[in-house]
């Protein structure tokens, strides 16, 4: 008989051997597969109530240990979650079904993240996948032609130039026209980080979504996400991205050449044949090489991980001397501490821009076009030929004897502490500072135009600008799920403060140009009192408390109201503080009993939102008096001579913000199986308090015009996007996407109630010299926009214009007033298109977009300068010979409406071709694609000028819009090939 005491011990041996057997570890390998069976990347895997997980490869293939009785979560965005529960498996294929519309898709709201199918607002969201491709400036160019009402536009090839944006249309004659830029919560601007390093970009484009932001938001507010690692597993990546790329001219003008000189002059024309041949547009240009280079580091588990990347660029302008080098260095640091219970972000973004761009500038395009093609580049003495006609350079020697440099350098320096102590709160502080470093050198030698012509003997500025920022916001968000019921709550406190300052000196001949710009006092024009100084320092600080409640019902009813009330030192003593309040209602009817068995219709949401927003004046002192000291004022006090202060500004203790009051309505829908999808929305936009600069009598005022809130103007229009997945077959893929635009805009009055205009308009835009007349008039009643011009109505028969006065009677342009300009045409398009392709076959990928400008004029001033050739000092366009109105043109330069174009146009402005190598072809390597891509390769249109797009609309021209100008960096067509590589 077996002794108790042996079968107990047995029986113990037995349990601890099964415990052991229980923890022991199996391998898992597997595969992620979508319903069509293509492999899907980036899925998260994780064995729940552990930290064990990991995500899948390009080719959705993934690998764990897990043990028995686990379950595996998985989940991915635009699918559907599903867990599994694991036994005794080795191999797995997990198959995953789209989420219906993908409602699970994240979008980037102010301070926060919502569900898709839980938005109540106009949002667009443009992913990394869906990026144009290539070579782009900036963040802007990633998603240009890709968001509904965001007009994104690159008038120039000008390698330190950014992207010009647009959010539905104009909305302020003083105030800022640019969208709010925040990156990853803090305020920057659309070059802050390289595009390679951005995740995603989300636009809030009407008042509901921005009015968050208050002050900073009537002209939307677009939101970029960078890429961080979001890897649950222990292990280190790395990608590299790199392309070159060459660049040649889009279009050039057809001027006459040395052949043509002679045949005119033959002809009996009077010009000048000076003996040379020369092709001056070829002479100030070049086929620059580019090259662009991204290396990235994640690292790194789901309790402390890390990202790291660095971003080089060497870019060459198409004009001699001109380009830019620039490196950008980003890391950030997560790590999650008790229990994930705290969260911690720390964040650094170094960029050095360095622009080198000698004499090149948009003058010297003028120059070269209009340069006489039988003149020489040098003179018999090797020395730059210079001619003493009116603002006749030699293009050449102002780039080669030119010294124009800028180094700008910035930090940003951003943490925050993330506090989750309860299921659904999270306290977070954010702090940032921001550096900024901007330093810029000139110089002209002694063989520049300045010394040879102007005997100004070597010429140099030095300019030094430095600003800080610092942000300071805090936050508490609360998000549970009760049933069916949903609710999030938000309540932050902001604070920001931006301290700038800036020098400036100047002097003139010089005893050598040696020295460039690093010796400003061995000018002798500073012993003469003519040498220039001057400098200044501004501050400003904002203030702000916030709130915001989300609610949702099943998915199908929704709600999100938010209030800001936000204080600005630049506002008036009387008004420091200001509103700014946001409603917004969803009703998704796919979801009701009515349309829950409709196979057809996945969603059907609507929208109707309400949102104030603000402006705050671009001056931080526009409601302070102000006075400045001015050589030569001053008053004889006691036999002396006292110098004295003048006033500049008046006090306005009223002085206030702006207010946008938007109302949107729209729908979002999917059809077939998600296969169809998008949104459709109308606007109406009134913006009233408009700041204006008005003429005010002196006395009792003690400067002639003052900063006031007068006036209003209004904006509305129509977008649409549609996404259609045309081809979901095997390994073949075609996405197609689609947006359109409209915006009609109106300046409503110019008044308020203690001040009203004598003259209910004002002018905008200017041609320059010789014509010097504004181009543009903004009026109470009219469209923003509007060309006011001569109209043309014929050619007499001494080839003199004949215009149209304002008593609609032809007479002779000798004859006419300014009183008989009109209206004619408008620069700003009354719809944008855009229509971006992608398609795939197994490693092959295609993509192209298209965009699309329509109902809009150009002034074309190519022609309006050089299409007439009476100043034989200057070449002409080859068509200035041709018949006008049939007969031979003699008049003078005039600003005229013959030179405004209808500017309608398409351009194809991408195509990318890439392949991606099978994995494993090179050991070590992830994931290798190469792609060869083309930007801006061809527009369809009938305007006759060098670009239609080739307009600004800001700066001194935000309210004369469709202008292409003469002085301007020429547009290029970009040929880019790129590698793709992931470690």
């Amino acid at each position: 008989m077996i002794p108790l005491r042996t079968i107990i011990y047995i029986f113990c041996l037995f349990l601890l051997s099964h415990g052991a057997r229980g923890q022991e570890r199996t391998q898992l390998k597997g595969r992620v597969l979508d319903a069509e069976g293509n492999p899907v990347a980036h899925v998260s895997l994780r064995i729940q109530s552990s930290d064990t997980g990991t995500s899948s490869d390009s080719d959705g293939n993934f690998n764990l240990l897990y043990r028995r009785g686990d379950t595996l979560g998985v989940s991915a965005v635009g699918y559907i979650s599903q867990t599994i529960s694991l036994m005794s498996q080795t191999d797995l294929t997990v198959t995953l079904l789209k989420s219906q519309d993908a409602l699970d898709e994240v979008i980037v709201v102010g301070y926060g993240t919502q569900k898709k199918g839980e938005v109540t607002s106009a949002i667009a969201s443009v992913k990394a996948e869906d990026f144009t491709q290539g070579t782009v400036k900036d963040a802007g160019q990633l998603i240009q032609g890709k968001v509904a009402g965001l007009r994104i536009t690159t008038p120039n090839g000008d390698p330190n130039s950014t992207s010009q944006i647009n959010l539905r249309g104009l909305n302020s004659i003083n105030g800022s026209q640019n969208p709010l830029v925040i990156i990853d919560g803090i305020p920057g601007s659309l070059n802050t980080v390289a595009p390679e390093d951005i995740e995603s970009i989300d636009v809030l484009k009407d008042g509901a979504a921005a009015a968050i932001y208050g002050t900073r938001a009537t002209s939307g507010v677009i939101l970029i996400t960078t890429r961080r690692n979001n890897a649950t597993e222990n292990r280190t990546a790395i990608t590299y991205n790199n392309y070159a790329n060459i660049q040649t001219l889009f279009r050039r003008p057809d001027m006459l050449s040395a052949a043509d000189y002679r045949r005119l002059i033959a002809e009996g024309e009077a010009y000048t044949d000076l003996g040379a041949t020369t092709d001056w547009i070829d002479e100030v240009t070049q086929q620059p090489f580019s090259h662009n280079h991204n290396v990235a580091l994640f690292g790194g588990n789901n309790r402390t991980n890390f990202t790291g990347s660095v971003n080089y660029r060497n870019w060459e302008g198409v004009l001699l001397k001109s380009g830019q080098e620039r490196l950008n260095v980003r890391a950030e640091l997560n790590h999650d501490m008790f229990d994930g219970k705290l969260k911690s972000n720390m964040q650094v973004i170094n960029q050095s821009i360095k622009a080198l761009q000698g004499g090149a500038s948009d003058y010297m395009w003028r120059q070269a076009i209009i340069r006489n093609p039988t003149d020489r580049v040098f003179n018999e003495d090797g020395k730059w030929q210079e001619r003493d006609a009116y603002m006749y350079d030699n293009p050449l020697s102002m780039i080669h004897e030119s010294v124009n440099d800028r180094v700008f350098r910035e930090t940003r320096l951003n943490g925050s502490l993330d506090y989750r102590p309860v299921d659904g709160l999270s306290v977070k502080m954010l702090l940032s500072r921001v550096q900024e470093n901007d330093l810029y050198g000139s110089s002209t030698s002694f063989d520049h135009v300045n010394t040879t012509k102007n005997n100004l003997n070597g010429t140099a500025s030095r300019t030094t600008y430095a600003a800080t920022e610092n942000l300071m916001e805090l936050t508490a968000t609360y998000n549970k799920t009760f049933g069916q019921h949903k609710v999030g709550a938000l309540a932050g406190y902001s604070w920001q403060d931006r301290t700038s300052e800036n020098f400036y000196a100047y002097n003139f001949d010089f005893p050598t140009d040696n020295y460039s710009y690093n010796k400003l006092e061995s000018g002798m024009a500073l012993q003469r009192g003519m040498a220039q100084m001057t400098s200044y320092k501004d501050k400003w600080k904002l203030a702000g408390f916030f709130a915001r409640l989300t609610y949702s019902y099943k998915e199908r009813y929704m709600i999100m109201a938010s209030v800001r009330r936000e204080g600005s030192s630049t506002f008036g003593e009387n008004y420091k503080w200001g509103s700014f309040p946001a409603i917004s209602l969803g009703w998704d009817m796919a979801k009701e009993e009515f349309l829950a068995e409709n196979e057809l219709i996945g969603q059907l949401k609507l929208r109707a939102g309400f949102g104030v927003t603000g402006t705050i004046a671009s001056s931080s002192y526009m409601s302070q008096t102000s006075y400045n000291f001015q050589q030569g004022q001053g008053a004889y006090i006691n036999g002396r001579w006292v110098p004295g202060f003048v006033p500049s500004r008046n006090f306005n203790p009223d002085l206030r913000w702006e207010k946008k009051y938007e109302y949107n309505v729209g729908v979002d829908f999917s059809m077939l199986n998600n296969r169809v999808y998008g949104s459709l929305d109308y606007y109406s936009r009134r913006v009233r308090d408009l700041l204006y600069q008005f003429n005010v009598p002196s006395p009792p005022y003690l400067y002639s015009s003052m900063m006031l809130n007068a006036g209003e103007m209004s904006n509305q229009g129509f977008e649409a996007l549609i996404n259609v997945d045309v081809i979901q077959r095997g390994d073949w893929k075609w996405k197609t996407t689609l947006t359109f635009a409209t915006n009609k805009n109106k300046l409503i009055n110019l008044s308020n109630e203690q001040f009203n205009v004598t003259v209910p308009f004002f002018e905008a835009g200017y041609t320059g010299e010789p014509i010097q007349m504004s181009t543009h008039r903004v009026e109470v009643g009219r469209a923003i926009g509007d060309f006011f011009v001569w109209k043309t109505v014929g050619v007499d028969e001494n080839g003199k214009w004949l215009i149209e006065n304002r008593a609609g009677e032809t007479i002779p342009i000798a004859d006419a007033s300014p009183d008989d300009r009109q209206y004619y045409g408008n620069g700003i398009p009354d719809a944008n298109i855009g229509w971006n392709n992608s398609f795939s076959f197994r490693n092959i990928d295609f993509s192209f977009s298209f965009r699309g400008a329509f109902g809009h004029q150009v002034l074309n001033m190519t022609r309006m300068y050089y299409e007439n050739p009476v100043n034989k000092a200057y070449n002409a366009l080859k068509t200035a010979y041709d018949p006008v109105y049939g007969k031979r043109l003699t008049n003078d330069l005039v600003y005229v409406s013959h030179y405004i174009e209808d500017a309608d146009f398409l351009k194809l402005d991408n195509v990318t071709f890439g392949y991606t190598f099978k994995p494993g072809i090179v050991k070590g390597i992830d994931r290798l694609r190469i792609y060869v891509s083309g930007l801006n390769l061809l527009t369809i249109t009938g305007y006759k000028g060098l670009d239609p797009e080739a307009t600004s609309y800001t700066g001194d021209f935000t309210f004369a819009p469709g202008i292409e100008h003469r002085d301007r960096y020429p547009t290029t067509r970009t040929f880019t090939a790129g590698l793709n590589v992931s470690f």
